[in-house]
């Protein structure tokens, strides 16, 4: 038979409960706009009066009341799991399209002071030139001309240099990055295992945890896998980058490009483990990067066509303008020339160092014959800058090659665009399912508020009515008659 007393305690673990059902709605709601923070539920259950059965034994006796079980942390693993694989895969493609708007802000086309229509106002000008030879009003323009697009050349081929160390030097951050993430993963790894073998919750130990896995996987492209004991392991590819309680740190290997000149002489940028000094396989952001940062990567294929296009507008007009005469009877000059070694003929021009190495109008050498008659019948005319115009239209010339190479970059900057969106909205979507499973709802948690306080209320008023019955029990029975 149950104690006369038991139904205070059954009214009493109800407040208990009630209780605690209050304090974790009242959690959920303070932090409804903290990011990571996954919402939590109080499961209970009903306590038995701790009886062993029988086959012939009976009794009267009611449960013990409720008590909380558990607190869940309503979280979708394999969600989260997707997540990771898919916030890798966003930032990897943001990092990709944001590369390519950089160097397509670099070349500016179409604009009217972009290096197409300088490049048409040079060959403008050698037309000019071949219409009034013996003119220096033209030549000065053309001399400017032919000035302004070499300093486009190299202002493109310094910008692009430039993108080339910013993203070298971000790289050192996001290094560092990556293993603060990895060392606080496993430090969280060990408080969570400890508080479960205590039988003490760790919800937002795990969700801290959870930050920081998806910040690795965004950087770094981690993935993860959970382990019975409540640890989870993180990894970049195949390669472990947590375990349990011990992370391995990452570098970049010293002594690698800082520049894109580097790769051209095969020094490379390396990330590595520290431990093993074994590749990293990264995705994410740094896997982006790395692909930038690569020999034959997406910079240093810009940069060498670049350079293919100063090389075809060198040669092809040195070809010309070496065989005409200037006004001083001067012949075999060069007219694009490397600026640092201007008199070095086997000098190797790129559009880092392409320069105009005529600076008087009367040492433009674009007569075919000589005007002063040394060596050919005396006479002036624009036969070469009349050449050099044509070179405007040229199928294999500089034009061609530079038109070649904008039209490349606007498709894979197109196509680079377009899957960045796409992956955008598959991300969203994914975070979006995950939230609605993870996180607080405001109008829920309002109508779980007054569920407990009524629940609350109700054990409130079972106790007062069992204390009045044991007041009438104590001080009023066997009171008749005295």
């Amino acid at each position: 038979m149950a104690s006369t007393f038991s139904g205070l305690n059954t009214a009493l673990t109800s407040l208990y409960a009630q209780r605690r059902g209050l304090d974790i709605t009242g959690q959920n709601i303070a932090n409804a706009s903290t990011e990571g923070y996954t919402r939590q539920r109080v499961v209970m259950q009903a306590q038995n009066a701790n009886l062993t059965p029988g086959i012939y034994a009976s009794t009267l006796a009611v449960g013990a009341g409720v008590t909380v079980s558990t607190v869940e942390r309503l979280r979708n693993t394999a969600l989260d799991h997707r997540s990771y694989t898919e916030h890798a895969n966003s930032s990897y493609l943001n990092e990709k399209a944001g590369a390519y708007a950089l160097i397509e802000d670099v070349f500016a086309e179409p604009s009217d002071t972009a290096l197409q229509a300088r490049m048409q106002d040079m060959w403008d000008g050698w037309n000019a030139v071949a219409t009034n030879p013996d003119k220096a009003a033209p030549k000065s323009a053309l001399l400017e001309q032919a000035t302004t697009v070499a300093a486009t050349l190299n202002d493109a081929s310094k910008a692009i240099n430039n993108q080339f160390e910013s993203i070298r030097a971000g790289l050192d951050t996001y290094v560092g990055d990556v293993n603060k993430s990895a060392e606080e993963v496993a430090k969280l790894n060990k408080e969570i295992v400890v508080a479960k073998a205590a039988g003490l919750q760790a919800n937002e130990l795990m969700d801290r945890r959870s930050q920081e896995i998806l910040k690795l996987s965004q950087v770094v492209g981690a993935t993860a896998t959970d382990l019975p004991n409540g640890a989870t392991n993180v990894f970049i590819g195949s390669a472990p980058l947590v375990s349990e309680f011990t992370n391995r740190p990452i570098e970049i290997e010293a002594g690698g490009a800082t520049q894109l000149a580097d790769l051209d002489s095969d020094v490379l940028v390396n990330l590595r483990f520290k431990d093993t000094k074994t590749a990293v396989a990264a995705g994410g952001t740094m896997g982006s990067q790395m692909e930038l940062l690569a020999k034959d990567g997406t910079l240093h294929d810009i940069s060498n066509r670049l350079d293919k296009v100063a090389q075809k507008l060198a040669e092809t007009v040195n070809d010309k303008y070496g065989t005409g005469y200037s006004m001083k009877g001067d012949t075999g000059q060069q007219f694009f020339v490397d600026r640092d070694r201007p008199n070095d003929p086997t000098a190797t021009i790129t559009a880092g160092n392409i320069g105009v190495k005529v600076s008087d109008p009367d040492d433009l050498a674009v007569s075919t014959k000589d005007p002063k008659g040394v060596l050919t019948t005396k006479a002036l005319d624009g036969g070469i800058a009349d050449d050099l115009a044509e070179l405007a239209t040229s199928r294999d010339g500089a034009d061609a090659e530079y038109q070649q190479l904008i039209g490349d970059l606007g498709v894979a900057a197109q196509s680079s665009i377009r899957r960045r969106d796409v992956q955008n909205a598959v991300t969203d979507q994914v975070d979006a399912a995950r939230d609605a499973e993870s996180g607080v709802n405001l109008d829920e948690e309002m109508t779980n508020l007054l569920t407990y306080q009524r629940g609350y209320e109700a054990a409130s008023r079972v106790l007062t009515t069992v204390d009045s019955m044991l007041d009438q029990l104590i001080n009023r029975t066997g009171m008749v008659g005295r």
